[in-house]
């Protein structure tokens, strides 16, 4: 017995020892989107600030695919010691679950949560050719059309494809999902003319919509969205009740020491909650949500139910 108390009290102090001068070195910060999305910006613009803030690289790592659950997986699977953490969204966190049959890991039970990031509103956008300005006329000539017209999105099980599927149910069309492996790559060819839609973040799309080479129909959130005041929601369009809000969350491998945990909790919402940072976040769209593990672990378990019933009445599927 006095042997397992002294095995526990060494190991203990190795843990409060290596919590002490963590981080020793850089830390890797993955995203499950290609560079020039909503994800990527964020975690840009956040790395900065921590890595400045405790003296060491953070290193953003753009690690695409399947909706970004390649990334998740990643993360979920890498040593807890506080060095590789996941900037996820409510795609691979909160909808995967319900859409892939053999997913390789479980979200609340293979990550740790540190603190949610940001939410904000998607919005529909359609290449400038098309003769729709609103989106009642998007819908009819979805209705004419049906299983025609095409909406990009980052990804299968992400926001975007979540939310044109909600849009298909409120509206009864016939709108068929391509998904891509991030915004940027989406957007890349809506601008080109391969797709005629697609329901992208605000930062991806306000610098083309501004330039007049996209046209914005809605946003999907509850309220209009801060970024494109002039844009009506969803709901406001004519489908009340109708809101699919896109969050992003840090969290880290389970296992990782707690007191690495409070230290990356603490340098990551002090980072989320300076003035420069929340500014260039405002600048794209987004609002900081920091908050506690608890918090994002109650706020995670909510969103699996909500999408779970989504997925089911629309019938979606990994494909």
């Amino acid at each position: 017995m006095i042997r397992v108390l002294f095995a526990v009290a060494l190991a203990a102090l190795a843990q409060a020892a290596f919590a002490q001068g963590y981080p020793a070195r850089s830390i890797t910060m993955v995203v499950g989107f290609a560079p020039g999305g909503g994800t990527d910006t964020t975690a840009r613009i956040v790395a900065k600030k921590v890595g400045d803030s405790v003296g060491q690289t953070v290193i953003v790592e753009n690690k695409a695919g399947a909706g970004g659950t390649v990334a998740t997986h990643q993360v979920a699977r890498s040593s807890p010691d506080g060095y590789t953490i996941l900037l996820g969204s409510v795609g691979s966190l909160a909808v995967a679950p319900h859409l892939i049959a053999k997913l390789p890991y479980d979200p609340l039970r293979d990550l740790a949560p540190i603190t949610m990031a940001v939410e904000f509103p998607n919005v529909l956008v359609v290449q400038a050719s098309m003769p729709a300005t609103t989106l009642a006329e998007f819908v009819q000539l979805a209705k004419a059309s049906p299983g025609k017209i095409g909406y990009g999105s980052s990804g299968i099980g992400g926001i975007g494809h979540l939310a044109g599927a909600l849009l298909g149910m409120v509206a009864d069309i016939d709108i068929v999902h391509v998904p891509y492996k991030g915004g940027g790559p989406a957007m890349q060819d809506l601008l080109g003319g391969q797709i005629p839609a697609m329901i992208a973040t605000p930062p991806t799309a306000l610098p083309h919509v501004k330039a007049g080479k996209i046209r914005a129909l809605a946003t999907t959130g509850a309220a209009r969205a801060a970024l494109m005041p002039d844009v009506p929601t969803v709901a406001e369009s004519g489908y009340p009740g109708y809101e699919a809000t896109n969050w992003y969350a840090y969290l880290a491998p389970a296992g990782t020491p707690k007191d690495v945990l409070e230290r990356l909790q603490r340098e990551l919402v002090q980072a989320l909650n300076a003035p420069d940072v929340r500014e260039q976040l405002d600048r794209q769209g987004m609002e900081a949500k920091p908050g506690t593990p608890e918090e994002l672990a109650k706020y995670m378990e909510r969103e699996l139910a909500t999408w779970g019933r989504v997925v089911k009445a629309a019938k979606i599927q990994a494909n």
